[in-house]
């Protein structure tokens, strides 16, 4: 019998149900989140996600290079890419210097993504303000499928995750 006031977390088998309709005939998935990582992000449940949808053909792998979700997503990625090396993960970076103000810690995961990326997509050399939306409408537009980490209903990811579903592309929440 469950407590009053306590919730049940989802276990990932009731997830994959949801997976096994969507992910028929995607080739690739971007990623896009918080930058400060939520407590209750189930990185198990990430993993689970991007390992099933790689098995099922989605080899091609976006990320935003953003503290936080994007970092941990691209690391995720990296260590899939081991075992499966058809794999393929590319940095969006919206501008040059994105990490300029990164932590120490972050700037040495980002050097490392970045380094280990399969393809590197700068699109603007400089700062501007908009760069950030444009690099989330870059992947929306070569990326079939979404995975994000969203928890507020306005700001980059709440954008992304919007953009599409507007294109009637699946987002997957974790």
């Amino acid at each position: 019998m469950k407590e009053k006031g306590k919730r049940k977390k989802a276990g990932v088998q009731e997830f994959m149900p949801l997976l096994t309709g969507l992910c028929g005939g995607l080739q690739s998935c971007a990623f896009s989140g918080h930058r400060e990582i939520p407590e209750d992000l189930d990185v198990r449940k990430l993993k689970v996600i991007i390992r099933d949808l790689a098995g099922r053909g989605a080899t091609t792998f976006y990320f935003g290079g953003a503290r936080g979700f994007d970092l941990l997503a691209a690391e995720c990625v990296l260590a899939l890419k081991k075992e499966m090396p058809e794999v393929t993960l590319v940095a969006c970076i919206p501008c040059g210097g994105q990490e300029k103000y990164y932590p120490e810690e972050d700037k040495k995961r980002y050097a490392r993504a970045l380094e280990e990326s399969d393809e590197v997509v700068i699109l603007s050399e400089k700062y501007y303000r908009g760069c950030m939306h444009r690099r989330n409408d870059y992947m929306a537009e070569n990326a079939d499928a979404l995975i994000a980490c969203c928890r507020k209903e306005t700001g980059g990811t709440a954008y992304t995750v919007k953009k599409f579903r507007r294109k009637g592309k699946p987002v997957f929440g974790v």
